[in-house]
This record gives structure tokens, sequence and C-alpha cells, in this order.
């Protein structure tokens, strides 16, 4: 059985270590457009700033290691541009020395990712200007870090550009976050989202919101960001607006795509095409709580949905059960949880909703060390469901949302919370954990 696959990294190479566990006569070809394979991207911003030293701390297994030890054709800078559905045959061009290829599969995965949305403003070719999504953008910002940088302006207010103002602030740099939204960090409600602007602005990012960035200026290098009403002097800027799935190559395959250009999946990964399976970044994640198709670019689900991609392109029956919403990530001094849904996603899913919010201490409170939870719960109004959880503090916060993501999995109500057996000890929490608390205060 040939088995080709697109794309080197999270969904990629999870598929095609599956195959190869369930298929031993396995002959697996990956196609990956750049130089590395299997890495994990969440901990570039930790390289650049040097809490991890190096980008190869990073990497899971390199190319060689999948051919030496695994026997399968890792190809790189090959990059993918056509699919014959019928023929069964993909074709591309080699990046490097331009040649054309053609790989014909009996079952194909595209797990082609997602890349950094780069809009055509004025002067965004200028030198200094960056995206982070690869090594390479890594190390580009790494060599262009250098002593003279003094100022860094962050484009966009996500997970992405949280996390590089915290690393570029490390480095010594004065830092401008530009948000065209009224706030950060999209997918937590505003109220919780005032947490994280007194956050920023405690560790001296200067904070700009409502404001839209229209373009740059410099003669080589950019000198400063142009936005709809001001202008601000700069050294090096990083654009970190989101992403968009790479399946821009898919347009003439009639292959179902979303209005983003997420593959169609059902819950064995499969396409709308025979023999055609996506999963990762590029493709749709199933969201228990809305009950609907959803883009949630994570690598913890680009590894689940390439596990089982890999398993049913091989032969052994899997499905994905869905995702529900959760993600965390660090800032400062403080941490960011969420799982389920917000407020607003519930509004524009016409959900009747009801609401509750706490502020705890996160463990016993006679116990000294304790910080401060600011907790968030929505719950369903008729049948008291639990909808999302939003939890921001110190110290805790991914204890707290671990459960809350495992209680929307389950679909529990908010009272079933009262049920459940959670670790306690007074360095640990209270006896009454503070969702519990929270939960005891819904009324029956």
């Amino acid at each position: 059985m040939r088995y080709v696959i697109i794309g080197g990294v999270a969904a990629g190479m999870s598929a095609a270590m599956e195959i190869i566990r369930t298929d031993q006569s396995a002959d697996v070809t990956v196609l990956e457009r750049g130089k590395d394979y299997s890495y994990g991207q969440c901990g570039l911003p930790y390289v650049i700033n040097g809490v991890i030293p190096s980008v190869e701390d990073v990497i899971a297994r390199n190319v060689e290691t999948f051919r030496d030890k695994y026997a399968i054709n890792a190809k790189t800078n090959t990059k993918v541009t056509n699919i014959d559905a019928e023929e069964q045959i993909v074709s591309g061009i080699h990046t490097e020395t331009k040649e054309r290829f053609t790989a014909s599969y009996d079952r194909l995965l595209i797990a082609s990712g997602s890349d950094p949305i780069f809009p055509d403003w004025e002067g965004i070719n200028l030198e200094g200007i960056h995206t982070l999504k690869t090594l390479v953008d890594t190390k580009g910002i790494m060599k262009d870090v250098s002593d003279d940088i003094k100022h860094v302006t962050i484009v966009g207010g996500g997970y992405i550009g949280l996390e590089m103002a915290e690393s570029f602030k490390t480095l010594g740099k004065e830092v401008t976050l530009i948000q065209r939204g009224k706030q950060l960090a999209n997918i937590f409600d505003l109220d919780m989202a005032e947490l994280i602007h007194e956050e920023a602005k405690k560790n001296g990012i200067e904070l700009i919101l409502g404001e839209s960035v229209e373009g740059f200026t410099g003669e080589t290098r950019v000198e400063s960001v142009v936005t709809d009403k001001q202008t601000y002097q700069t050294d090096l800027v990083l654009v970190a607006i989101g992403v968009r799935p790479n399946t821009r190559f898919l347009n003439d395959t009639g292959i179902h795509m979303n209005k983003q250009g997420a593959i169609h999946v059902n819950a064995y990964m499969q396409t709308s095409i025979e023999n055609i399976y996506a999963a990762g970044d590029c493709a749709t994640h199933y969201h228990i709580i809305k009950q609907l198709d959803d883009h949630i670019p994570l690598g913890t689900t680009s590894n689940k949905q390439g596990r089982i991609a890999g398993a049913n392109m091989a032969g052994n029956a899997l499905t994905f059960k869905g995702i529900v919403g959760t993600s965390i990530v660090k800032f400062f001094d403080l941490t960011l949880g969420r799982t389920g849904i917000t407020e607003k996603e519930a509004k524009h899913l016409n959900l009747s909703y009801k609401m509750q919010t706490i502020k705890a201490n996160s463990h016993a409170g006679y116990y000294p060390g304790g910080e401060i939870l600011h907790i968030k719960l929505l719950y369903h109004k008729e049948t008291n469901q639990l909808l999302g959880g939003q939890v921001i503090g110190k110290k805790g916060v991914d204890k707290r949302v671990d459960v809350l993501a495992i209680a929307l999995y389950n679909q529990m109500s908010i009272y079933e919370l009262l049920d459940l057996d959670l670790a306690y000890a007074p360095p640990y929490n209270g006896v009454w954990d503070p969702i519990q608390q929270m939960a005891r205060k819904v009324k029956r």
C-alpha cells in the first residue's frame, strides 16, 4: 500500500508513525515543503528569549531519524502544487532545484498545516518585518534581534503576540503591541481580558487598542508602523494576526472546504474525495459544545487527528471524538486558560446561558503562598449543562482548566461539578475547589 502524506510536522508525522505501526509493509512517502520535520511550534517563543537554549531542542525527531530508523521516505523542500484525485497522483516542485516531481498514492493525507496571515500592506516586504511559525522564522528573528534593536512592535494580540511580547521584553527591548479590536486575546471575554491588559501595562508593554495597521515606512528596513490613527517609530516588527489553512493548492480538486479554507473531514478524518484524508491545522475540528465543525489550530489537536488519520488509512478504524476548545498560555506572571465557549460565542450561537464569576484562593486560605484565581463559568439556562470556563491567575490555572475540559467533554451539568472527587491538601486546594465553590452558588 502506497501512502503519501503532505506535511511533515505534527499531524503528518503522527500519521506516518501510526501507519508504520499498523501496516508492517507500508510504503510511506512524506512531502514537506520546508527542511525541518516534527518540531514543537509552541516552543518557538521560548527559544527566542533563551528559556529553551536552542532550536534543536524543540525537534522531536529529525528527518534522518524518520529515514534511517523508520524507513519513511521523508522528503524536504518539496512543495505540492496539484492533486489529481482521479489518477491518484500528487505533483509539485522541488523548491531548491525547481525540478518537478510526482508521487502516486493509494491513500493520501493532507496535513499541510497553516500559514501566518501576512496582508499586502504598504511596505510589508521591508527588512525587519517578521512572522513566527517555523524554525526558519525563529532563526531569522534571533539573527535580527541584535543589541541595535531597541524597540519592537507586535501587530496582533493573540497567543503568539502575547508570548512574543513577553519574550522580547525578557530580552530587554521596548515593546509596543497594536491590536485592531478593543481587547487582547479575543478568545476571552472582555471582562477577563482586562486582567491581561493590566498585566501588559504592569510589565511595561505599550498597549495600543482600537487601531488598524495600514502599512510600514522605511528605505530598506522598517522604521515605523502606520495605523489609521498614528505613526509609531520602531526597529523591528512581528506580524501575529492569525493563521489560515495552507490549502490554496486544493482549489481545483473539488475537496469540500469551509469559507476559511479548512478541509471538511468526518470522524475518520476522511475528506469528500475517496482515499484522501486530512488532519491538523488544515482541517476542521468538530466542537463538542458548539456541535459543529470548527477551526481551532492547536498542536494537541493536530497530533490526535494525525494519529487517527494514520490508523484509518492503514485499516484500523478509529474516530476523532472532537474538541472543547481548551488552551492555555503564560503571560508574564499570569497563566491564561480557557475551555468550552465564551459569552461572545454563546450569543453568536443563540444559546440561552447563565454566567457565574468568582475570585478564589488557589489553595487553602490558611496555608501561605496562595494566589487569587479569577474564574468565569457559563452554563445552559435550561439544562444547566456546563458550556465553558475561563481561568486567569498566577497559580493553579492549569488544574482548573483541565478539570473543566473533562467536564465539558462529558457534557456534565454545573451541579455535577460538586460530585467530583478532586485532590485536596492545604498546599494545593481547599476542601471545596474554586470551581466547586462556584457550582455551590448556582440555585437548583
